[in-house]
């Protein structure tokens, strides 16, 4: 199996020296673009399996690159920016980011979020996935809509068990609080964030072991929420990460 390819699109050498180095303990081939047309470009034609791709860019928006990138691929796409504009955020996801990481980032969690983006995207790519999705202690049959913890039996509500299958079908990848709340309730009004606080703190005292801190439904405070099965629960933001990169960047 060859390497898989990520293009990183950053018009700072040391971001792009320092996500190098992060990508090398997959291992991962890396293709560097320092403005948004030539990312464009080399996305068009080498194809990369995911693109990691700043905001601060000399020649367009993040959002516009986004945009672009979303009317002809797919692939993965995670956004790294020193903006801590939540609605920049959003925005972004709902343009079509698959997830962000924010300035100073630390080199373990850039190259944890990379992986969790290719095999997101590998899986599917198979034509028939396995139904049953094992996650820490936890065992999800979306064929016979079950769920065990450690043998034990779950019994989830049905808005429950929405939630935690939205979350399998995009795992690794955070989800604002609007789309968790369309793909539930399907509803074109409400407030996404109070209708999800309920539901996801009781969907967490059921799945996870320590529900105060929880290891698999992370937040990603002000914007929404990532299911991360092979998280140790230090992937979420509410731990400083060692060998943090990129602080004194410009946003």
């Amino acid at each position: 199996m060859t390497d898989p390819t990520v293009l990183v699109i950053d018009d700072e050498p040391q971001i792009r020296r320092a996500v190098r180095q992060a990508l090398a303990a997959l291992p991962a081939d890396t293709l560097e673009a320092a403005t948004g047309a030539e990312g464009l470009a080399l996305a068009a034609a080498r194809r990369p399996d995911v693109v990691i791709l700043d905001l601060g860019l000399p020649d367009a928006t993040g959002l516009a690159v986004c945009r672009e990138l979303r009317r002809w691929s797919k692939v993965p796409l995670l956004v790294l920016s020193a903006r801590h504009a939540e609605s920049e955020k959003v925005a972004l996801l709902n343009a079509g980011a698959d997830d962000y990481v924010t300035k100073p980032f630390g080199m373990e969690e850039l190259a944890a979020r990379v992986r969790a983006q290719l095999r997101r995207a590998e899986g599917e790519g198979m034509p028939s996935a396995d139904p049953v999705v094992r996650a820490g202690a936890l065992t999800i049959d979306l064929r016979s809509r079950t769920v065990a913890r450690r043998g034990t039996p779950v019994h989830l509500t049905p808005i429950e068990w929405d939630l935690l299958r939205t979350f399998v079908a995009h795992s690794g990848r955070t989800l604002t609080h609007r789309q968790l709340f369309d793909a539930v309730w399907q509803q074109a009004h409400g407030n996404a964030q109070q209708y999800l606080r309920v539901h996801i703190t009781n969907l967490r005292r059921k799945i996870e072991t320590n529900p105060a801190s929880p290891e698999l439904i992370l937040t990603e405070p002000g914007v929404g929420y990532r299911f991360a099965p092979d998280s140790s629960g230090d992937l979420a933001g509410d731990r400083p990460s060692d060998g943090e990169v990129g602080a004194g960047g410009p946003p």
